[in-house]
């Protein structure tokens, strides 16, 4: 036997697939990937299929449940607390418990309560307050002298089998007659004596507001405010060139901080109303009105435009 001779058991390698190396590589042209379909393309992970028969994990049996809200508790050996009490961390003259245990070191934390497990010996008698014990663990710490108190499950438990008993369970009917006796007899409310009826007190009628004519402007009253003397007919010729834009409540007011619509005020108003040709002459009049008008924050439209004809002059030729 040489170095030269030595080799693997037969089958114990095998070479690798050399795909994409034509019809002589021994896969042929697809590299045995066949032709068309899914599985043909690159980038396919058809997770778990078997062609169509029933999956490895459909056919394995299932057992075994893990409760999602189970408790998980601190286990307590009997050897573990012996060491304890050697080191002096247990004196053996106070109850102890699961907050008792850790703060003595015995535990690092508690969890959902303590179990005392395993065998052995106690070299001093200790009284627990636990959640669990064994049945060794109990002797053990019994045959010490000490006493292993368990503190129950708040949940009642029932033998496999065995059904819970609903006899014991009060129908909603008869909680309500329970309740009903229990409460205190309400006492009979007595009608109360009719007062006498008095005399009905004339009422006054509201004195009447003054009927607003037809003819007057609605906007005459907020123009009056900046002009005393402003006639209604100056003002009902502005509401009347304004028209339908009254009715928007955006076009119904001036907002002197938006240079575009002192530009429109500007192009269509004061050139073509107005004749004011010059474009920086009348931005300087529009701005001169929004500062007449700066304590009102919603600056009307007809006020704002009878003010521009009045700086003008130009009211009677509306």
């Amino acid at each position: 036997m040489r170095l030269n001779e030595l080799s693997d058991n037969p089958g114990a390698t095998k070479e690798r697939k050399r795909v994409g190396r034509g019809i002589g590589s021994g896969t042929g042209k697809t590299g045995g990937r066949g032709v068309k379909g899914q599985k043909s393309r690159s980038g396919v992970a058809i997770k778990g299929f078997e062609g169509g028969q029933m999956p490895i994990h459909m056919r394995l049996p299932k057992r075994g449940f893990n409760k999602p809200n189970r408790k998980r508790f601190a286990e307590l050996s009997i050897a573990s607390l012996n060491r304890a009490i050697e080191s002096g961390k247990i004196d053996g003259k106070s109850d102890m418990d699961a907050a008792a245990l850790v703060e003595a070191g015995v535990l690092r934390r508690s969890f959902d309560g303590v179990r005392l497990i395993g065998k052995g010996k106690l070299s001093k008698a200790v009284k627990l307050t636990v959640s669990g014990a064994t049945p060794a663990a109990t002797k053990a710490v019994e045959d010490a002298k000490g006493s292993v108190t368990v503190v129950e499950d708040k949940m009642e438990r029932r033998e496999k089998g065995v059904k819970a008993d609903r006899s014991s369970k009060v129908s909603k009917a008869d909680k309500k007659a329970a309740k009903a006796s229990a409460a205190p007899a309400k006492e009979e409310k007595k009608p109360a004596a009719k007062k006498p009826a008095k005399k009905a007190a004339a009422k006054k009628e509201p004195a009447k507001k003054a009927e607003k004519s037809d003819d007057v402007s609605d906007y005459l009253e907020p123009t009056q405010e900046y002009d005393t003397k402003a006639d209604n007919a100056d003002v009902t010729k502005i509401e009347k060139y304004l028209g339908a834009s009254l009715s928007n409540r955006d076009s119904k007011y001036v907002s002197c901080s938006d240079e575009t619509e002192l530009d429109t005020i500007v192009k269509g108003f004061m050139k073509k109303k107005l004749g004011v040709e010059d474009k920086d002459e009348a931005l300087e009049k529009v701005k001169a009105v929004c500062e007449t008008m700066k304590p009102t924050r919603m600056k009307n439209r007809v006020t704002f435009y009878y003010l521009l004809a009045k700086n003008e002059g130009k009211l009677g030729d509306l």
